[in-house]
């Protein structure tokens, strides 16, 4: 009887010792699992709150609360000139709203270079710069470049007119007066979303006051023609001047002033003769 009861206890303390050690690896397997979740586990992204857009907004179009709502952003990545306070995109209860001055897509950020100051609205004088002024150009299908003009795109201005020579004739002439001028309004539209050729009869252009005053000068004595200036382009147009002479590539006639010397004579009667005698000039 003791010796079976010995049996079973050894038997018992066998079993007993294989539970724990599978138990014990169980729980191993276990643990690391989790180990490695938590080591895959992305950490996480600090966010703030950014205020998109709830609709298609088009330019001209006036901003209300109910066109914007709120979402988290991260951070790290929030766009220049994100609203992140309602009050700040919308001050005063929107007693003075804003206006987009580019379309806006549904849940687009609203960016500040996107809508006017508050109470302004969406035309040309929202789009100045502090201190620049606004001057129309009159343009047609040749000096507009065909129609693909629209706001926000940069043009070097030509000059053609006529100007006095050293002949005392006048010749024809085209200088380049200005370069990069940013345009501000195509007729009557401030639109930079446009994308339809338009043949305009005007453009308006942001101009210094002493700019607009050189273009008024030249527009009245001459015609102006505008050049399309490429959107990545940073380069600035050197001095041109171009004439009717140098375009037909005809050298201009110099005219040669020779000293002539000058001979001083008196003259002497001789009988019946009148004779000169060469003598030295005395002034």
């Amino acid at each position: 009887m003791r010796m079976i009861f010995g049996l079973v206890l050894i038997l018992g303390l066998g079993l007993a010792g294989s539970a724990v050690y599978l138990a014990r690896g169980y729980i191993g397997e276990y643990q690391a699992a989790i180990d490695a979740e938590r080591a895959n586990r992305s950490p996480s992204i600090e966010t703030k709150t950014v205020y998109v857009m709830n609709r298609v907004a088009q330019y001209g179009e006036w901003l209300s609360p109910d066109d914007v709502r709120a979402v988290a952003w991260p951070a790290n990545a929030i766009p220049g000139g994100a609203f992140t306070d309602l009050e700040t995109l919308f001050p005063d209860d929107n007693r003075k709203p804003r206006a987009v001055l580019r379309a806006i897509e549904k849940d687009e950020a609203v960016l500040a270079v996107k809508v006017t100051k508050p109470g302004v609205d969406a035309g040309v004088s929202s789009r100045l710069s502090p201190g620049m002024r606004a001057f129309a150009v009159r343009v047609d299908v040749a000096s507009g470049v065909s129609g693909f003009l629209r706001p926000g795109d940069r043009v070097d201005v030509f000059w053609t007119g006529n100007l006095p020579t050293a002949r005392g004739d006048r010749q024809e002439v085209t200088q380049l007066i200005d370069t990069g001028v940013r345009l501000v309004g195509i007729d009557q539209s401030a639109d930079e979303d446009r994308s339809n050729p338009t043949v305009a009869r005007t453009v308006t252009v942001e101009v210094t006051s002493r700019q607009v005053a050189a273009l008024a000068q030249a527009q009245s004595t001459g015609k102006l023609s505008l050049a399309l200036v490429g959107a990545q382009d940073t380069t600035i147009s050197e001095a041109v001047e171009m004439n009717q002479r140098e375009l037909l590539g005809i050298e201009e006639e110099r005219v040669v002033e020779r000293e002539v010397e000058r001979v001083c004579t008196i003259r002497t009667r001789r009988g019946a003769d009148v004779v000169e005698i060469p003598v030295a000039c005395t002034n």
